[in-house]
């Protein structure tokens, strides 16, 4: 590459990436990338297209500027899926550290920030070798967790952390709204109005920013053809296009439902239970949908049983299904299960040998530490008892403490044979059920 024109952009990148910003929400994810910015391991941020990873760098940059005092000297920031990129190779990167030297004069410890590296090849041979070699604190992004991780496995093993970084929860959403939320307000009628009318909100247009921002969820489409037609078509070599969008748009239709390899081969008319397999794990590899496998002890019964299958973003699903607006309870179980994604969950769902059905069973070591069933309401008496029925057999089976059902708005504490339920609503569990509050 062009060593002007490579100058020119690290310049260009620099002066961008150092502009004051106002307009970023804090993530909750920075609470865990803090601890290791003393190490000198590469921090790997992945998440979605589209989900706020170079903002997120951009906040951390700003944190190591104002907190810990390092000189914007220090920092380099340039993003690999800009275009003028194109002719870049490995060969390249020596030139890159050599003209920021130059061009900056850094004393002390460097900070590098390199977005979407995954679309230079070889880049990790390059980040471990500054590592080894340089005082550099890398941290890098990728929308593809599989490029990454594999590439990682070769030359950073044991040298990195790997924090996901999702579109926005409930919490970060309000503070976008420029709603600080107290502790006093789910107790006060005005407040806890406010509220839910915002949750109202971020059902429709869920939490990737730019949407929020410009308050248009038809952005999400566009979002759902950059992630088949740049993050999958491309670096997958896939030649039937229309076998995998068949495949996302059913799955949007039918979230928190149970699929078969068989269910779905017959669906999308595909000759292999392979070829399933495959879509599924790169449609997981892209942060677009995940799996949620059954509970079991024995490993081999928990790969061979059915999934049930979440979207990474309720409101691009709406954008995508055919049917998603009806499926309200199905909404609800993607909200609680992408939020326990965010808190580093160990997530399974469980089916007793009677059939009874448990949506989330949270596992922490060796032991399950909770069972959470989510009903939008339980107005029908017959739901409430069947979901208590679920929830108290799986207690016994596993000596399960805490026990909790998500809906719309009931809010109780139901005591039933000593065994106490929680019953939460959905906007309220979002925002205190976590370490850190947001009052």
């Amino acid at each position: 590459m062009d060593k002007n024109k490579l100058k020119e952009l690290l310049i260009e990148y620099k002066q961008r990436f150092l502009t004051s910003r106002t307009d970023l929400v804090r993530r909750e994810v920075q609470d865990n990338i803090e601890p290791f910015i003393k190490f000198k391991e590469v921090v790997i941020i992945t998440g979605p297209r589209r989900g706020g990873k170079s903002s997120l760098m951009k906040l951390i940059c700003d944190d190591l500027i104002k907190k810990y005092k390092v000189s914007p000297s220090n920092i380099l920031y340039l993003n690999f899926e800009d275009e003028r990129f194109i002719e870049f190779d490995i060969g390249d990167f020596a030139q890159i550290y050599e003209l920021f030297l130059q061009i900056n004069r850094p004393i002390g410890r460097l900070y590098f920030f390199l977005d979407e590296i995954q679309n230079v090849a070889g880049w990790e041979r390059w980040v471990n070798r500054l590592y080894e070699n340089e005082n550099i604190k890398i941290f890098i992004t990728g929308s593809n967790a599989s490029l990454l991780s594999s590439e990682i496995s070769t030359a950073l093993t044991g040298r990195n952390r790997t924090i996901n970084n999702f579109p926005f929860s409930f919490g970060e959403f309000l503070t976008f709204k420029n709603y600080r939320l107290q502790e006093n307000d789910f107790y006060q009628i005005e407040k806890r109005a406010v509220i839910k009318s915002l949750f109202q909100e971020y059902l429709k247009l869920g939490g990737y920013p730019e949407v929020i921002k410009i308050n248009d969820p038809t952005l999400l489409e566009q979002y759902f053809k950059d992630i088949i037609y740049r993050d999958i078509l491309p670096r997958y070599s896939i030649k039937k296009i229309k076998e995998i969008r068949e495949l996302c748009l059913f799955l949007a239709s039918n979230l928190g439902s149970i699929h078969s390899y068989n269910r779905l081969q017959n669906l999308i008319g595909v000759k292999s239970l392979n070829t399933v397999k495959t879509y599924l794990e790169i449609l997981e590899e892209v942060f677009l949908f995940f799996r949620t496998n059954l509970f079991d002890y024995s490993v081999k019964r928990q790969i061979y049983n059915p999934s049930k299958i979440y979207i990474i973003d309720t409101a691009l699903g709406n954008s995508i299904s055919f049917k998603f607006s009806e499926n309200i309870g199905h909404i609800y179980e993607n909200l609680v299960f992408l939020e326990l994604k965010r808190r580093n969950k160990e997530v399974y769902y469980w089916k007793s040998k009677k059939g009874k059905e448990v949506d989330f069973l949270i596992k922490k070591g060796l032991n399950i530490e909770e069972a959470i069933q989510v009903s939008y309401n339980l107005n029908d008496n017959k739901t409430l008892d069947r979901e208590i029925k679920s929830l108290l057999i799986a207690k016994d089976e596993f000596k399960i403490k805490h026990l909790s059902i998500i809906t719309e708005d009931e809010e109780m504490e139901k005591e039933i044979e000593g065994e106490k339920i929680k019953i939460i609503p959905l906007w309220k569990w979002l925002l205190t059920n976590k370490n850190n509050l947001y009052f």
